[in-house]
């Protein structure tokens, strides 16, 4: 039995709010949110999130893609350990933008799992 909402949040066909939810959608979610929130940026939970947004203005290198790829890591397995096992982060600077690419097994199913974002 589902006892909140989803990320993102849903509302359903009927126009109620959705609890119910694919829980490798909901797990890709709860990755998401860990990486774009900022630290600081929830009041009770001031050192959740991982600031990967905050990175948008900084120089598109290896040196910063090594840093991405150590924090999206640590964040990771701190705020989701319990879910998840991370095994292994790939960025990939390019141009004007960076592709982060998160592989992962679920820890319920040992089902190999991947995420792949791309922002700047």
């Amino acid at each position: 039995m589902a006892t909140g909402t989803g990320f993102p949040f849903d509302v359903n066909a009927d126009g109620v709010i959705d609890l119910e939810r694919d829980e490798a959608a909901g797990l890709r979610g709860k990755i998401i949110q860990v990486l774009f929130t900022t630290p600081g940026e929830r009041v009770n939970q001031p050192e959740f999130g991982c600031g990967l947004l905050n990175l948008v203005f900084d120089p598109n290198n290896e040196i910063m893609a090594a840093a991405i790829e150590f924090t999206v890591g640590q964040a990771l397995t701190r705020w989701l350990g319990d879910e998840i096992v991370v095994g292994g982060v790939d960025v990939r600077p390019f141009d004007e933008t960076v592709t982060v690419e998160v592989a992962y097994l679920r820890r319920r199913d040992l089902s190999p799992q991947r995420v792949r974002l791309r922002f700047g």
